[in-house]
Formats: structure tokens, sequence, C-alpha cells
């Protein structure tokens, strides 16, 4: 009856590190805005996060109730508004924070929301739909064009914004529903190759090798495709290349010059390289146990940019060290498993896809978040789940684990 009631008791091992890394999140918050000469932009943002937090908790109690085949009736309806409010950005929207530049946000009077966080859950329920109603696994590129339609319409707005970084976590929702809809590889890797083109063509030789070995594949695998689709893979992939420097010239000085700066990050120390170069400094001198909470010297001398979203990561590898660091990453690595354990175990097709959706945003935002921290991929602006600050995501991630433990106790 318990169960019944209060279907998350069942499944207290994904709530509960869900939980950990939230309650987590508020204290590095708190943490943040201890510095030396106190910031008013900092001050109290540790209350606001606890109270939607609080809030969020609530949201569980309630949506992990609902009948799975709520969300299957919903999907496309929820999808459709969420997508035109995430258009009326490109008309109404402003920029917060660390996205002062794009116009990623809807303000209403005492109310501000980045309707990119509801399109992303939107999109996974339209997504699972869709590959779930099909009799079987995709086996034609042709079958991935209605999802690749879904993800793109929302990913193409979210671009033009424009905001990279949210961009990213679209791309992680399409390849991992299609992984988990039991798509063949040579697929996912067809249906990657423009992307992967569109990086190497900065690089006339790894673009020309890249492209060879695309024709290769498309040869062995020419009995699996229509002539059609290969062509037109082979015209993704020119059209990736050719667009590489109109692109380039497209974005705002301040995105060029991350770029730049995470291939050379002493090329503009004091400017354009200060994050990344600051960030490594504070992850660095952390040690093995850290300089103790609330203590670390480059976020009290607020050497450390944006510390309490983007970077607070940084603050956890300065202040409590790799024991620290490396507690967070097992502590997402159970979180990861469980959702693995929850998509096997489910009954539903449906479900098990929405929840690997789910998971493909917040493995997207924890590679790229914790990878930019230490220099490894260019800095995009991504939160770190349930840690960084933002009222936004965390309701979103919040709703999106209840949906899962709505789904994990259905057993209609």
């Amino acid at each position: 009856m318990k169960k019944l009631l209060f279907p998350w008791v069942g499944h207290l091992p994904f709530v509960a590190p869900v939980l950990l890394l939230s309650l987590f999140g508020v204290a590095m918050i708190y943490s943040a805005g201890v510095l030396n000469i106190p910031s008013p932009v900092t001050q109290g943002l540790w209350i606001r996060q606890g109270v939607v937090l609080g809030g969020s908790i609530g949201v569980l109690l309630v949506v992990s109730r609902i009948p799975m085949r709520w969300f299957d009736w919903t999907a496309m309806p929820v999808y459709i508004l969420s997508v035109g409010v995430l258009a009326a950005t490109l008309v109404v929207g402003t920029g917060a924070g660390t996205a002062e530049g794009v116009r990623s946000f809807l303000a209403i009077p005492g109310f501000r929301f980045q309707p990119a966080e509801a399109a992303k859950l939107a999109t996974v329920l339209v997504v699972a739909k869709l590959l779930a109603s099909r009799e079987s696994s995709p086996q034609y590129l042709r079958d991935l064009l209605l999802p690749g339609l879904a993800v793109g319409l929302p990913l193409g707005l979210v671009l033009l914004q424009p905001d990279i970084g949210t961009a990213m976590a679209f791309v992680g929702i399409f390849f991992a529903m299609i992984y988990w809809a039991r798509t063949p590889w040579p697929l996912i890797v067809f249906a990657a190759s423009p992307g992967l083109a569109l990086v190497l063509s900065f690089n006339t030789i790894a673009w020309s090798v890249g492209f060879i070995l695309l024709l290769v594949g498309l040869y062995l695998y020419r009995y699996r495709l229509y002539l059609v689709e290969s062509l037109s893979v082979v015209a993704a992939n020119l059209a990736a290349g050719a667009m590489a420097q109109p692109l380039w010239n497209s974005l705002a000085d301040y995105q060029r010059n991350r770029l730049l700066v995470f291939l050379n990050p002493e090329l503009d120390p004091r400017g354009a390289g200060w994050q990344l170069v600051q960030s490594k400094v504070a992850v660095g001198s952390g040690g093995i146990l850290g300089k103790g909470f609330t203590l670390g010297t480059q976020k009290r001398l607020n050497f450390l940019p944006e510390q309490h979203t983007d970077f607070v990561f940084s603050v956890v590898g300065e202040e409590l060290g790799f024991v620290g660091t490396s507690l967070t990453l097992l502590l997402f690595g159970y979180l990861f498993f469980k959702m693995i354990q929850i998509a096997e175990e489910s009954r539903s097709l449906f479900a098990g896809l929405f929840v690997f959706g789910i998971m493909g945003i917040w493995l997207t935002h924890v590679v790229v978040n914790i990878g930019m921290t230490v220099g490894v991929v260019p800095i995009t602006g991504i939160p770190l789940p349930f840690i960084s600050y933002g009222g936004s995501f965390l309701l979103m991630s919040w709703l999106a684990a209840a949906i899962v433990v709505a789904m994990a106790s259905d057993k209609s």
C-alpha cells in the first residue's frame, strides 16, 4: 500500500542519488557565495536553490503517481506547446547570468524561466513515442527521419538563440534514444557523420581522410541502404564541409574566442582564456583532500568566474580535492547505472526509451560541464545536473526524475 501511495519509496536507489546531488549542489552554491569581498550577485543564491529544490521534491511526490499512459497520450501536445514557447524566445527572449548574450529566457513579472529545459523533456517524450510505435527497430536511415526532425526542430531554435551548450543536449537525446531503440551501429555512425565532418572540415587533410572512410563504409554497407540514403549521407557530409567557414564567421566574437582558447588557453590568459586558466588552477590546487569547504582561495578572491553555475565543479575540485570530485563522479555513475537498470527492466519500450533519453541529457551535461572545467572540451556554458545554480534546470531535472519513477512503477 505504501508503494502505491508513494511510488518513489520503491525506487530509493534511484531517488537517493538525485537528492544527495541536489543537496550537495545547495551546499556548493552556498560555498561559491563565500568570498573575501561579498558580492551581491551570489548572496542568497543557495537559499533560492533550496526553495526550488523543496518545490521539486513536491513535484516528485505528485508526478510519480501519474499513470504512464498519460505521458504517452500527452507527448505530442506537450511537444508542440514547448516548441511554440521555445520559438517565442527568438522574439521576446532575454539573457540571464552566463547566458546574458543569448535570448534563452522568458521573463514574466516576478518569474523567469528557460523554455529549452522544458523542450528537452518534451522532445524525449515525443521521440520515445515515435520509436516505440514502430513494429521493429530502425533498419534504414529513413527510419530515423521522424525522430531526427523531432529533435532537429528544437535544436535549431536553440541554435538561433544562440545557445550551443543547450543544443548539445539535444544531440545527446537523439543518439542515446536511437541507440536504445537497437539501431545498428553503422546507421548511428552514418547519422553522426555530418557533425563529425563539420568538426574535421577545419583541417583539409582530416576531413579528406574522414570522407574517404565514410565512402568505404557506405560501400561495405551498400546492401542495407537505399541509394538515395547513401547519396543523402554523402551530400550531408559535403554540405557540412562547405558550411564550416560560414558557420565560423556567424559565431559571436566570444564564441570564437572560446574555441581558440580551448586549443591554446595561453593565447589570451587575461581575456578569453581567463575562465579556463583559473578553472584549471582551482581544480589542480585542490590536491587530494582540497583546501576545505568554503576555503578555496581562487574562489574567495573571485578569480574563478561563474563559480556558482558553469564552474561549480571547479569549486568542488579546489575545496574538496580529488576525493570530493571522485565521490561526485561516482555518485553520477551510480545514478546512471540505476537508470540503465530501470530502462532494462521496463515492461514498455516507451518507458525504457524515455529513461535512456533523460540519461542522455544528464550524461551530456556531466561530460561537457566537467570536461570544460579541466580543459578537455571547449567552454560552452552548460550546467552540471543538480549541482549548478539554476531553477529551471533543477526543476525540470526533478520533473524528469519523477516521470522516470512513474514509468518504473507502472505495471500496466
